[in-house]
């Protein structure tokens, strides 16, 4: 099984390594592919740019076997539908179960996303989800795809949604961007390479 964690990772941080390392063990995947978005439909475009955005990737990854950096949304025109990155995956990975990564409140959007529907033609859809997390008037379209444990998503390639609780740490890209604006100390959120690189390259500072 394969993971997919998608986002803008602007820049990357604890909140997302710590949540594919977990999920990684949790499900016992072959790798978490982390795929930076280069055009996100859903939100404005990232303060880095692409190339910082993957050498921050890079650094903050090296020393983690089983996480790779994707770069197919970076080396594909246009905006980067999450429907699109999975087709290639698909393709790439024909026999392997595909599994996409999103938090709750992705979830509570996750009609807004461009078709939508086809995402689980190609992947299943985890949720992951905070202690304390309530499934809340899942309609009959989700109901119908729910999947009572991880072998389920194990014995089949796709089209399954399951819901798991992870440690999530609550740290943001938006607030580590203020922060370093504000010319505070972003430590303990992100690696220190990280820290230092951002600091070389004068990035989210105020103009």
């Amino acid at each position: 099984m394969i993971g997919i964690f998608g986002g803008t990772f602007d820049p990357v941080h604890y909140g997302h390594l710590r949540s594919a390392l977990e999920v990684k063990e949790i499900f016992g995947l072959t790798e978490v592919r982390l795929i930076p978005s280069a055009q996100p439909p859903h939100r404005e475009q990232p303060a880095a740019t692409a190339l910082m955005r993957l050498h921050m990737l890079e650094l903050a990854i090296k020393n983690q076997p089983g996480l790779v950096i994707d770069t197919r949304e970076l080396n594909r025109q246009g905006v980067s539908y999450m429907v699109d990155t999975l087709k290639s995956l698909r393709q790439e990975f024909k026999d392997e179960p595909l599994l996409l990564f999103i938090g709750s409140d992705a979830f509570n959007h996750l009609k807004t996303w461009h078709q939508w529907q086809h995402l689980f033609d190609y992947a299943h859809i985890v949720v992951m989800t905070r202690p304390g997390f309530k499934i809340q008037n899942l309609d009959e379209f989700f109901k119908a795809k729910l999947a009572t444990g991880i072998t389920e998503l194990a014995h089949n390639l796709a089209g399954k949604l399951y819901f798991q609780q992870i440690t999530q740490l609550d740290i943001s890209a938006t607030a580590i961007r203020d922060m370093i604006a504000k010319q505070k100390n972003p430590g303990f959120l992100l690696p220190d390479a990280l820290i230092d690189y951002i600091r070389q390259c004068k990035l989210y500072q105020r103009n």
